[in-house]
This record gives C-alpha cells, structure tokens and sequence, in this order.
C-alpha cells in the first residue's frame, strides 16, 4: 500500500501543514520551515526541493526524510 505522499508530486507546502509531516521534517531539518525561502519553496514538490537542498543536507538525512514520510 502506498504512502500518503508522493514526494514527486506532493508540495512542500502541503508536507508542513500536515503534523506528521511536519514532525519529521523540524526533527531531522529544524532549520527548514523558518528558512528565508520557505515561501518560494512551499509550491514546489518535495522532491524538486530535496534535490536542491542535497549539497546543504547529509545524504543520510536526505534519505531519512523520503524513508519516514513515504512511510506516513
């Protein structure tokens, strides 16, 4: 059975407004839902985003973050 999200398809912004997303989001990246482009960032997939924040975020994060929420 499929997850609730499709990191392809599923904006960030609706990953935040969602708690159990959100919960594993500020847990394994604190920083990201006050950063300064989270504005511009919130109508993108999550994986566009994730692709983008791969240089700043260990690979292991990175693949904490799809592993939990694709879990949800």
């Amino acid at each position: 059975m499929a997850g609730r999200f499709d990191l392809e398809t599923t904006t960030l912004g609706t990953l935040l407004d969602d708690p159990d997303a959100r919960a594993i989001i500020v847990e394994l990246v604190p920083e990201l839902p006050d950063h300064p482009m989270i504005g511009f960032a919130k109508g993108m997939p999550a994986a566009a985003v994730l692709k983008m924040a791969g240089g700043q975020l260990p690979a292991d994060t990175l693949e904490q973050l799809k592993t939990r929420i694709a879990a949800l």
